[in-house]
């Protein structure tokens, strides 16, 4: 993927931007509510925990189980119909990148998951490295035009500097680069056996930890659909398209350290994905 293809690095005309703090992660806290509006927020979660802990504790009821599985309610997806089975995703890997996925919607969906986690790694800033993710992940056929792609784009200096890194890719003195992606969800739109649709919703952490980055980490969030082909025994990228959201509403919680935000990202390690 291109660097644009996870984030936006540019600074579109009429963007409010907010200057970093003495510390660029901490001290970033909203006003502070009313204590009548706490009092309407802790009411709200209450009633929503008792709601999930009634819906969890519900008996078999076989009426539910169509509106589960969205069937009877035209092609509109249930998440029941794309949660966690509890089925291993793969048993091998490729490159250093899980591989060898089922031939079902399942394991298409597990694919793209993980190809998104890998596509938009830190690790794609390294030439050699975005070189082998590229060759492992997108089919053979779109493979060659990726990298040349990706070299051009991730070789610019200009893009490099806008993000705060050297020239080289690498990250200042003092400072950590953070580019990482989480999947909250997928769903298969289109499936046969040779090919299948899946999008990936997700949200992205990119950004330079360190006392002195003017690009502290920063969330947002992307979904983006790609277009699976079947090639020798596995799933690869055909192609795909990115927008963004959908977003969350943001909570009022205060911004972390730049270095607890090192040290979760170097102590944190990232997982591999099933649906």
């Amino acid at each position: 993927m291109s660097p644009g293809d996870e984030h936006d690095y540019g600074e579109p005309s009429g963007t409010r931007v907010r200057l970093p703090d003495a510390d660029p992660y901490g001290g970033a806290r909203r006003p502070a509510r009313s204590s009548s509006r706490n009092l309407v927020m802790v009411v709200g979660v209450v009633v929503l925990l008792i709601a999930a802990i009634a819906f969890a504790n519900r008996g078999g009821d076989d009426s539910s189980s169509t509106a589960a599985t969205g069937e009877g309610n035209g092609d509109k997806p249930r998440t029941s119909s794309t949660a966690a089975s509890g089925t291993k995703p793969v048993d091998a890997k490729s490159a250093g990148i899980p591989s060898g996925y089922a031939r079902d919607e399942q394991g298409a969906q597990s694919a793209a998951a993980n190809f998104a986690v890998v596509l938009g790694s830190a690790e794609m800033f390294d030439t050699a490295r975005r070189r082998q993710i590229v060759d492992t992940v997108y089919a053979p056929d779109v493979a060659a035009a990726r990298r040349s792609a990706l070299d051009a784009a991730y070789s610019s200096e200009t893009f490099l500097s806008n993000i705060g890194l050297d020239k080289d890719g690498t990250a200042p003195n003092g400072q950590a680069f953070v580019s990482r992606i989480v999947p909250v969800g997928t769903k298969t739109t289109a499936y046969s056996v040779n090919a299948a649709t899946v999008e990936v919703w997700y949200t992205s952490l990119f950004g330079l930890s360190g006392e002195a980055s003017t690009n502290p980490v920063s969330e947002s969030w992307y979904t983006t659909t790609y277009h699976l082909k079947w090639i020798n025994n596995d799933w690869k990228v055909a192609d795909f398209q990115q927008k963004d959201g959908p977003v969350p509403v943001g909570r009022d919680q205060k911004a972390s350290t730049a270095d607890d935000m090192t040290k979760a990202v170097e102590e944190y390690g990232g997982f591999t994905y099933a649906r």
